[in-house]
């Protein structure tokens, strides 16, 4: 359990053996355990500075395991903790080096070749997120999206913020708009914009990833990594533009707070048209026929003076109708 953050099998072997026995010194440890106390000593010193054991005063001292999701907290911690050093080392290193050799256009870009590659470049760009993530997402996908991004949801937990920016028809896709929903509530910034060029995900300003291709097949298993320099700059410009010009989407709408059914109805309704979703796509949200759809929409383009059902839901979400 506690091998990747480097703690020893065998350490860890007698920290769930002391999960299971009273408090025990560190003879009786080892003579539990069968080992030579010269042997177990060692392990005990590590444990104890790893904080995933505490000594209780007496003679002899006798050992505690701390309860396990307790010793979890406390390893992550500690994992951060140095993560954050050595990325204060890495920076102060890139400082040293000489003007020509920090911005070599070798170093600016990485082509990445196969899924394992490619998923693993993914997975650090989130975990190094410490004040934004910008996110550009259409399809095609590899798969049909099942769940909200845990990393996603762990970078919001922490602080940072995130600002998703979708194509009409990547909240189409069964199961998308509950994942969409899902990651608004827990705090994403989400807009809608009916000309999304490419994928693309941005840390911080400073590191980007997007696919080689706009094949599905080839999404996951090529893509470019893009470090800091003017193509960067360019990226993150282009996120900017983009979400200048697109339309603000509200999260989940919390119906136990809402004072009439029909009032959520017309909100959610907005939701999905401000959003460009197609008509068999939001009847098949809304649960109702397309004939039910189509007397709503045309009531709500009349209240709203709109001439388009899209842009009836612009019109609303810009102008704070429903209080979407």
């Amino acid at each position: 359990m506690f091998e990747p953050f480097g703690v020893l099998a065998a350490d860890e072997a007698l920290y769930r053996l002391l999960l299971r026995h009273p408090p025990l010194d560190t003879a009786r440890l080892a003579a539990a355990a069968g080992r030579t106390e010269a042997e177990t000593a060692p392990a005990v010193e590590r444990l104890t500075e790893l904080g995933l054991v505490t000594l209780l005063p007496g003679a002899p001292v006798r050992l505690v395991a701390i309860r396990p999701d307790a010793a979890v907290d406390q390893l992550t911690m500690r994992w951060q903790d140095q993560v954050a050093v050595a990325r204060t080392a890495a920076t102060a290193l890139v400082a040293d080096l000489p003007v020509d050799r920090r911005h070599r256009p070798e170093d600016q870009v990485e082509i990445l070749f196969g899924r394992g590659s490619v998923a693993a470049a993914f997975d650090r760009l989130q975990r190094s997120v410490r004040r934004e993530l910008l996110v550009l997402d259409r399809p095609p996908y590899a798969q049909e999206p099942a769940e909200p991004n845990r990393a996603e949801l762990e970078i919001l937990a922490r602080g940072a913020r995130v600002r998703g920016l979708y194509a009409p028809e990547a909240l189409e896709v069964p199961g998308a708009f509950d994942v969409f929903e899902a990651v608004v509530a827990a705090g994403e910034q989400a807009r809608v914009h009916t000309d999304v060029p490419l994928k693309l995900a941005v840390a911080d300003a400073s590191t980007a990833i997007l696919p080689f291709s706009r094949e599905a097949h080839e999404m996951v298993d090529s893509a470019f990594v893009i470090h800091e320099g003017a193509l960067l700059d360019a990226l993150v410009q282009l996120f900017e533009l983009l979400w200048a010009a697109a339309v603000p989407v509200p999260g989940a709408v919390d119906a136990a707070a809402e004072q009439a059914a029909d009032a959520e109805s017309d909100r959610q309704l907005v939701t999905l048209l401000a959003a460009g979703l197609k008509d068999e796509a939001v009847a098949r949200r809304l649960g109702v026929s397309a004939r039910t759809l189509n007397r709503r929409v045309s009531a709500l383009m009349h209240r709203l003076g709109a001439r388009t059902r899209f842009q009836a839901g612009l019109q609303a979400a810009r102008d704070g109708a429903f209080d979407v």
